[in-house]
C-alpha cells in the first residue's frame, strides 16, 4: 500500500488511523480504499449473503476488506495464513467462502482455492472507481469459528440479540472500553496477535469504532519491539494474551527501562491463564491498575476481573461478566453446586450461539440458557471465580488453543504408527508445548514425525517432541487414559493434570 509518509506526532490534527511500521494510513485514504474495495468485490460477484475469507498477516487491508464486505452485505472468515493446503480447503467448503484474499507467500496454500493474493489486488485498486453508493461501516460482520472436540474447526451462528439485552449486557457507548477507560475517541490500540484470532480482530474493530488509532504488530511478537512501539506510537491500550507478558517481563531489567509506557491506560489479557508471579511483576512494571483480565472464549466472555479485585484475589479470574449475566458451577448431572464446591463452570448467555454441524458438542456445551468451556473451576463466597482445571484434551501453547485429536489423525497416516496419544506438557515460556506418545509398528525417529507433521499441519500445532511406548494405557471402551499420560509431565509443576 503506497501511502504518504508521516512520523509518529500524535498532534490533533494528524488523521492517522492505522500504524504499520513506517507505513501510516490517513482516515481519508483508508475510506478512499474501502469504497475501491467495493467496487473490485462487487465486479468478483460478491454480495448479499456471501462469505469472503482473508488470509492476510496484520495489515490494514484485512480491515479494508471486511469493511468492504460488509458494506455489501457479505460476511469475512478470517483464515489463519499458518494453515496447511487441506485446513485452508476444509475451512473454505464448511463456511461457503466464495473467495479468499491472501499474502503472496501463502500461494501453495491456496492452490485449488479461488482466491485473489494481495499484490493482485493491490494492482486492480490502482485502478477502481469508489464505489458511487457505497459506505464506510463502522463495524464489521465477521463468521467465527472455534474448535470442537474433533479436532475440526466449528463454526459458531449467533441468534441475533434483543438490544434491550445487548444494553443491559455493555452499559454506555463504548461498553467494555468504557470500563477499561479508554472508551473516548483519540486512544491508540496496539494489535499484538494475529488478525485471524478472534481477539486481536475483535478488539481492534473496536477500536476503530470508537475512533481509535490502531497500530499492527506485522509478524511474530517480539517484546522488545513491543515495548519500543508503545513507547513510539504512545499507545494507549492493548490485549494479549500471557506469553506476552511472560516475554516482556523476561527481557533484562535494563531493557525495559529503556522505554516508556506510562502512556499505557488499559492491558487486557485473555485465552489461558497467567502465571501469578509474571501478572505481579507487569502489574508493577506498567502503569498501576492498568492490566485487566477476561476469562471466556470465541464463543462468548464469561468473567473478568479488574486490577484492584485481582490484588484482593489474587489467583481469580473475576465474577460474571458481561453485566446482567451469571455463573454457576454445576456437576456432571447439572446440579448447582455451593461455594467452594468445584465443578464445570458455566454462564449464562447473552448471544445465544450453535456450533455448525455439531449437535453433540451443542449438547454437551448447553444446560438451558447456560454454556459451558469444558472447564472446572470454583466460586468463592463473594462470587470470583477460580479455575482449577481446564478442558481434558485440549492444548493453550500460546494463547493458541490446540486440539489433539486432530494431530493424532494426522499421526495415524503415519505407516509407522502403530497408535498414537497427544497432550499438553508443562513449558515455561509457552505454558505448555505439545508432546506426542507413539506406539510404532515400525522403525521410525522422533525427527521424521514432527516433519511428517509439519507437512501436513501448521507449526504451531505440531509436537515439539515424541516419546515412544510399548503400549499406550486404554480403558474398556477403548479411550486412551491421557490423564495417566500427564501425570508423568505434571507431578510437581503446581498445577492440574
Amino acid at each position: 500500500m503506497t501511502t504518504e509518509p508521516k512520523g509518529p506526532a500524535m498532534a490533533e490534527e494528524d488523521d492517522t488511523l492505522f500504524v504499520l511500521g513506517e507505513q501510516r494510513v490517513t482516515r481519508a485514504q483508508f475510506d478512499d480504499r474501502v469504497l475501491k474495495a467495493q467496487s473490485i468485490l462487487s465486479e468478483k460477484g460478491i454480495g448479499r449473503g456471501d462469505r469472503i475469507g482473508i488470509a492476510f498477516r496484520n495489515r490494514p487491508q484485512f480491515y479494508e476488506l471486511m469493511a468492504a464486505a460488509t458494506a455489501l452485505g457479505a460476511t469475512t472468515v478470517p483464515i489463519a495464513w499458518r494453515l496447511k493446503r487441506d485446513e485452508v480447503r476444509y475451512l473454505v467448503q464448511n463456511s461457503g467462502v466464495k473467495l479468499v484474499f491472501f499474502d503472496a507467500d501463502s500461494a501453495a496454500q491456496m492452490e485449488g482455492v479461488a482466491g485473489v493474493s494481495l499484490d493482485e489486488y493491490e494492482s486492480e485498486l490502482t485502478s477502481a472507481h469508489p464505489a458511487t453508493t457505497g459506505s464506510v461501516p463502522t463495524g464489521f460482520d465477521m463468521h467465527l469459528y472455534s474448535s470442537g472436540t474433533t479436532g475440526k474447526p466449528k463454526a459458531i451462528e449467533r441468534e441475533p440479540v434483543p438490544e434491550a439485552v445487548m444494553a443491559k449486557a455493555a452499559p454506555g457507548r463504548n461498553g467494555l472500553l468504557d470500563m477499561l477507560g479508554v472508551g473516548e475517541p483519540g486512544e491508540v490500540h496496539l494489535i499484538c496477535g494475529p488478525l485471524y484470532h478472534s481477539q486481536p480482530i475483535g478488539f481492534g474493530a473496536s477500536a476503530l469504532a470508537a475512533s481509535h488509532r490502531v497500530v499492527m504488530m506485522e509478524g511474530g511478537f517480539d517484546a522488545e519491539e513491543c515495548l519500543r512501539v508503545i513507547d513510539r506510537e504512545k499507545v494507549t491500550w492493548l490485549t494479549c494474551v500471557p506469553t506476552h507478558l511472560i516475554r516482556i517481563m523476561a527481557l533484562p531489567e535494563e531493557t525495559r527501562a529503556k522505554y516508556d509506557v506510562g502512556s499505557i491506560k488499559a492491558i487486557l489479557h485473555s485465552a489461558a491463564p497467567c502465571p501469578r508471579d509474571v501478572k505481579a511483576a507487569a502489574m508493577d512494571y506498567f502503569p498501576r491498575d492498568s492490566i485487566w483480565e477476561v476469562y471466556g472464549g470465541t464463543e462468548g466472555a464469561m468473567a473478568m476481573i479488574s486490577p484492584a479485585e485481582w490484588r484482593e484475589k489474587p489467583g481469580s479470574v473475576g465474577r460474571a461478566f458481561p453485566p446482567g449475566t451469571e455463573l454457576r458451577i454445576m456437576d456432571e448431572r447439572g446440579n448447582v453446586l455451593p461455594p467452594g464446591e468445584t465443578g464445570l463452570v458455566y454462564s449464562r448467555a447473552i448471544m445465544k450461539f450453535r456450533y455448525k454441524d455439531a449437535e453433540q458438542l451443542d449438547s454437551e456445551t448447553w444446560s438451558g440458557d447456560f454454556f459451558t468451556l469444558g472447564d472446572m473451576g470454583y466460586l468463592d463466597e463473594d462470587g470470583y471465580l477460580f479455575l482449577t482445571d481446564r478442558k481434558k484434551d485440549m492444548v493453550i501453547s500460546g494463547g493458541a488453543n490446540i486440539y489433539p485429536a486432530e494431530i493424532e489423525a494426522t499421526l495415524f497416516n503415519h505407516p509407522a504408527v502403530g497408535d498414537a496419544a497427544v497432550i499438553g506438557v508443562p513449558d515455561d515460556h509457552w505454558g505448555e508445548r505439545v508432546k506426542a506418545i507413539i506406539e510404532p509398528r515400525a522403525q521410525v525417529t522422533e525427527r521424521e514425525i514432527i516433519d511428517f507433521c509439519r507437512n501436513n499441519l501448521a507449526h504451531y500445532k505440531c509436537p515439539a517432541s515424541v516419546d515412544f511406548v510399548d503400549k499406550l494405557p486404554r480403558d474398556p471402551n477403548g479411550k486412551i487414559r491421557k490423564r495417566e499420560l500427564r501425570k508423568e509431565y505434571w507431578q510437581g509443576a503446581g498445577r492440574a493434570i
